[in-house]
């Protein structure tokens, strides 16, 4: 066994949705996917942050196999911690409220007719007069202004022509806009931002600032963009986003997400060739600091309901990345994988099947390790 000279440095990688994961219809592409799950295996911890409310984000989550984690709703207003045993998926872990009705009289005397809706956290929209239906991640129900502005709130959307040009005007108020498009600015509250949830979310997570990478294409990335070590604008992006960022990647067309994402990947774990489970293998071993094993559960069948890389570090095993495209898989699956990848584990006499042990870890399921490293 050799010792690796390099590991991939562990790092929060924030990813903005709309315009950077997916597209108009709410599609990560083929890329994308492929992407995130290496990009996880690595050890890093992704991040959606998003404009979207709750309703809007979890859909996204699922779709990229983000059960667990962390993720930031509604621009900032909502730090939460996915959860795949809560009921919703999801723990509202903090919620930064504030009262909006200064900003929405502000808004009426500015714009004839506008429209006036409140986040309702984990259902929809509380609506002054119904919008165009996908205009909103969720049901709609309308509610008079009077009440919508006695309820502290997490974010508004102000909908009206021409509304951008208020922008400067509506933030007098103190609270944080930004426009959306000529005629939508989303409202949360003073001070608050991707940024700031972003920077709870690394604190959380123990990992100095320079650990920290955001890509988004919108304004309301900027901020994120402008805090994380390394900001990442999409080609397609405007151009003050454009100068936020460190750098530039790819348009959405061009798979620009999934091109920062593969930067974070040991370049082992890159051969087209390799299928998913063997680049997924490559991805973690190569990018580990110290001895790794693989642990896989069992369900009540030979398919694996759960396979995780694990680190000995500093006397416990402690978890390192997950293996997506282990789950469904055998055992046997891992094992053709792994040499695939040309790494090397522990064999049996008979035939050089794998030595895998049986461990005690949980009352649950039954599980087996296998160590795994680079020959």
């Amino acid at each position: 066994m050799t010792t690796k000279t390099t590991t991939i440095t562990r790092r929060l990688v924030a990813l903005d949705v709309d315009g950077t994961l997916v597209d108009t219809h709410g599609l990560a592409s083929a890329a994308t996917h492929q992407a995130v799950d290496l990009a996880r295996a690595a050890g890093h911890e992704l991040v959606l942050a998003t404009g979207r409310s709750l309703a809007g984000l979890m859909p996204v989550a699922r779709q990229l196999g983000l059960t667990d984690g962390w993720a930031a709703g509604s621009n900032g207003a909502l730090l939460v911690r996915l959860d795949p045993t809560a009921p919703s998926g999801y723990i509202v872990q903090d919620a930064h409220l504030f009262e909006p009705r200064q900003v929405i009289r502000r808004a009426q005397d500015l714009v004839r007719g506008v429209v006036i809706a409140i986040e309702d956290v984990g259902v929809g929209w509380r609506v002054s007069r119904r919008l165009p239906d996908g205009a909103l991640n969720g049901p709609q129900t309308l509610t008079s202004v009077a009440d919508l502005c006695a309820t502290p709130a997490t974010r508004v959307a102000l909908v009206g022509s021409g509304i951008r040009r208020f922008t400067d005007a509506l933030a007098a108020t103190g609270a944080t806009v930004t426009a959306a498009g000529s005629d939508w600015l989303d409202v949360v509250g003073p001070g608050v931002s991707k940024a700031t949830t972003l920077d709870q979310i690394r604190q959380q997570l123990d990992l100095p600032v320079d650990a920290t990478v955001a890509v988004g294409d919108g304004m309301n990335d900027c901020d994120m963009l402008t805090w994380a070590g390394r900001g990442v604008a999409m080609g397609h992006a405007a151009a003050r986003v454009r100068h936020a960022a460190d750098e530039t990647t790819g348009s959405l067309t061009d798979d620009g997400a999934a091109t920062v994402l593969r930067s974070l990947v040991p370049t082992t774990a890159l051969d087209s060739g390799l299928s998913p489970l063997a680049a997924q293998l490559a991805a973690a071993v190569d990018s580990s600091p110290s001895a790794m094993t693989l642990r896989v559960w069992h369900g009540t069948g030979p398919a694996l309901t759960s396979v995780t890389a694990w680190l000995l570090d500093d006397g416990p095993w402690r978890t390192h990345a997950p293996i997506p495209a282990g789950t469904g898989a055998t055992m046997r699956d891992v094992e053709n994988a792994a040499t695939e990848a040309r790494l090397a584990y522990p064999a049996a006499d008979i035939a050089l099947r794998a030595r895998w042990r049986r461990t005690t870890l949980t009352d649950g399921p039954t599980s087996y390790e296998l160590p795994l490293y680079r020959d």
